[in-house]
């Protein structure tokens, strides 16, 4: 029971809250920020294997990289091999042809008509082997120049794959760039 002596009847009741400006404030929602903690959370998963990934192929050019030294300096060793064998083989033949020199015993033919057709026909039967192993050396230098093709091939295709390697690099660190970017813009946000 209101006692009516308390209030006067002439007065006029104005709310409480009128002369005090109003703030529009928009209450947060919280999907907003459980789905921008969401984007967060993904990108941080996703920088994380892309660092896995990053590692990954960091490991798979040294790899790459050590391979290519090895093959580069077996071809170097195998193409100087050959040239020292050829050069060798040459200078032979034309020493033992020239100076009519046993290759058994390593004197000077003697002097009588006899012996010298006989040396002669040995200078020949030398001169041939030596042209068979020539011949057979020349064959083992085709595969072996096959060989060095093939590796040639080879490194030609680690030099490319090296050199994806680094593009992919590059492009994987424009990503985790570009990631760590969003991951610091979506922290402010959260942070706001």
């Amino acid at each position: 029971v209101f006692k009516e002596t308390a209030v006067p009847k002439t007065a006029i009741f104005k709310p409480l809250n009128e002369n005090v400006p109003r703030n529009n404030v928009v209450a947060k929602v919280h999907k907003r920020r459980s789905a921008r903690y969401g984007q967060q959370s993904e990108l941080k998963s996703h920088n994380e294997l892309l660092l896995e990934a990053n590692e990954e192929l960091q490991k798979n050019l040294t790899e790459i990289q050590q391979k290519v030294a090895q093959l580069e300096q077996q071809y170097s060793d195998l193409q100087g091999t050959n040239a020292d064998i050829q050069k060798q083989l040459k200078d032979c033949h034309v020493l033992l042809v020239a100076g009519n020199i046993d290759p058994v015993l390593g004197e000077k033919i003697g002097e009588t008509a006899q012996q010298n057709e006989d040396r002669q026909r040995e200078v020949v039967n030398v001169s041939q082997d030596l042209l068979r192993e020539l011949r057979t050396f020349g064959d083992m230098a085709t595969k072996r120049s096959a060989q060095l093709t093939d590796v040639q091939k080879t490194m030609k295709a680690f030099t490319d794959s090296q050199e994806r390697l680094v593009q992919e690099r590059e492009n994987f660190s424009l990503e985790v760039e570009e990631m760590e970017k969003a991951l610091e813009e979506a922290e402010l946000l959260l942070l706001e």
